[in-house]
């Protein structure tokens, strides 16, 4: 008997929401949260656990096909869209304070920067 695959019509609209806003490849996520989680400490024995929050449970997300998702990856996702959202709504106006800005997307896989 095949497994029940049907994803619930909230959830598509979320996976679609989450994937637009979350631009970055799976990969230039993890080595842009890699970066930022190395710090001057070194990686213990698996460096995605070393990750920064929300970044590695957004990673986590990317990795999974729909019908695999969790509650908590649902929570995740709706989480990032509104963060995404509420930040790239209230862009800095230059300065150092865009870099900390537009850091603070990437660290939700979000390049301001990336060409759609």
């Amino acid at each position: 008997m095949a497994r029940e695959t049907r994803v619930d019509a909230d959830v598509e609209v979320l996976w679609d929401d989450f994937h637009a806003r979350v631009n970055m490849p799976s990969e230039q996520l993890r080595q842009w949260l890699l970066t930022r989680g190395s710090g001057e400490e070194a990686f213990g024995p698996n460096p995605d656990l070393d990750l920064p929050e929300p970044g590695r449970h957004i990673l986590a997300v990317l990795r999974k096909r729909k019908v695999d998702l969790t509650g908590e990856d649902i929570r995740v996702m709706r989480d990032a869209v509104a963060r995404i959202d509420a930040l790239t709504s209230d862009r800095p106006a230059g300065g150092n304070a865009d870099d900390g800005w537009r850091h603070a997307l990437l660290d939700l896989g979000h390049d301001p920067l990336a060409e759609r």
